[in-house]
């Protein structure tokens, strides 16, 4: 749902004290919140209409760093600004934050003030205006796995992020007992979340030590991304506060699982009705679900990218750990890239399970939807439905095993390129290649462990 507090009710809040601090954020490439923190006064007074912020905001890595390559912004452009247009529908308090609000900012270009193309929130707005023209609307969630560590931030950094304690000592899937262990954590998560209009399902345990999942209502697709957002940066915050420490990393260890960010995903029409529901098709799922479905699977490979997007993102994918292998769709099947959920029912959707915990998923979910749109305009016959263990599925297509050839995929997009433009492709395949040449120059731990003696 969008914010809770209206501008009236931020200025009533200012005059009697109980707000005293205006967040501003935007979503950079990788899905973190970055911006400004204002005094409410100025922010009533002059930064609710707009305020600025470098360009180079939109072409870093998670250092911060400057790469090259970036046709958008460099050295020689001189770095100049962009503009936060706040999403005054957006406006909502943080009681992980005393005295806060915190608001979404579209990012414009400074001169024409159009949405900055390659930034996520006009990415995936553009395929929703695509949609809509369809006649569709998009109703989407997304489940949020991560890691729970006993160690605080700091003390994570100074063991250099090795030997971490997990919250829980062994498999916590769905364990009451051992949650309960972790509700100084998890309560205030679910109740702070909730107190800031985001619309919090539940938390659980997950299938590892210390694995812990936040589930959130489904809402409209744009909606969607920006909570998950608010929903992954309060964690964080909320954690701090605790004396916890959370990592979203897809793979945090060889030995452990990975966390994923499963997408579901169903279609509206302009009635509000489901319209991936027909009864009178197999499994109910409709015509238009069946040709959607059909696009997601056939452009897995363009889209994975916006799926996984560091190196480590393809650790996760293995036999035997629920992270898929292989590019086929099955009813209830969690061994299958793409899970059908509720068939035969209005409730019918598609789980992506492709995407991990570290996915931006205004990207994340912008690929979905091009991908789906492709295979209604394109009017594709589905494939017959996988049935068994999709792990061993030797003539399946797989997932790209690994960045460099998912890379690849992206930057030979056809499809991607028609429905997000040149820019935006070229964009963020050469953060995709920054990744792939930044790992590449690095002296791993496992190297060093390997070879120290041995060579």
């Amino acid at each position: 749902m969008p914010g809770n507090l209206t501008f009236d009710a931020l200025k009533e809040a200012a005059a009697n004290g109980t707000i005293d601090t205006v967040v501003a954020v935007m979503v950079d490439m990788q899905g973190r919140l970055l911006g400004k923190r204002f005094h409410v006064q100025n922010f009533i007074d002059t930064a609710f209409d707009e305020t600025h912020c470098c360009n180079y905001l939109l072409a870093t890595d998670f250092e911060m760093a400057t790469p090259d390559g970036y046709a958008s912004t460099s050295w020689s452009s001189g770095y100049g600004d962009y503009v936060m247009k706040p999403d005054m529908s957006t406006l909502r308090i943080t009681p992980w934050a005393e005295g806060a609000a915190m608001i979404f900012c579209d990012v414009q270009d400074h001169h024409t003030h159009a949405d900055v193309p390659h930034s996520p929130r006009a990415i995936l707005k553009r395929q929703i205006k695509r949609l809509a023209a369809l006649g569709y609307t998009c109703t989407a969630a997304t489940e949020l796995e991560f890691f729970v560590y006993r160690e605080t931030y700091e003390q994570a950094r100074e063991k250099n992020y090795q030997s971490l304690t997990p919250i829980s000592a062994y498999n916590e899937d769905y364990h009451i007992f051992q949650t309960a262990k972790e509700e100084g954590l998890m309560r205030p998560l679910r109740n702070q979340l909730y107190a800031a209009g985001v619309p919090v399902e539940c938390t659980k345990g997950e299938a590892e030590s210390g694995q812990a999942e936040l589930n959130i209502r489904y809402s409209d697709a744009l909606d969607m991304a920006d909570t998950h957002s608010l929903a992954k940066h309060a964690t964080k915050e909320i954690a701090w506060n605790t004396g916890y420490s959370v990592s979203f990393v897809a793979k945090p260890h060889e030995d452990t699982v990975g966390s994923s960010s499963h997408i579901h995903q169903s279609l509206r029409g302009a009635d509000g009705k489901p319209v991936f529901y027909d009864p009178d098709q197999p499994n109910g799922m409709s015509v238009i679900m069946q040709q959607y479905l059909a696009g997601l699977l056939k452009y897995a490979g363009d889209t994975t990218v916006f799926l996984a997007p560091y190196i480590n993102s393809y650790k996760r994918f293995a036999a035997g750990t629920f992270a898929p292998t292989r590019i086929v769709w099955s009813i209830d099947n969690r061994t299958a890239g793409y899970r059908i959920v509720a068939p035969a029912s209005e409730n019918v959707r598609v789980e992506c399970r492709v995407g991990g915990s570290d996915m931006n998923p205004y990207l994340a979910m912008a690929a979905q939807l091009a991908a789906g749109i492709a295979g209604i305009e394109q009017s594709l016959e589905l494939e017959d439905a996988f049935s068994g263990d999709a792990y061993a599925a030797g003539n399946a297509t797989e997932i790209p095993g690994n960045l460099r050839d998912a890379t690849q995929a992206l930057k030979l997009s056809d499809m991607l390129r028609q429905a997000m433009g040149d820019d935006v492709v070229d964009h963020y395949a050469r953060a995709a290649s920054w990744e792939q040449e930044e790992f590449d120059r690095i002296v791993t731990d496992y190297e060093i462990r390997r070879g120290f003696e041995r060579s």
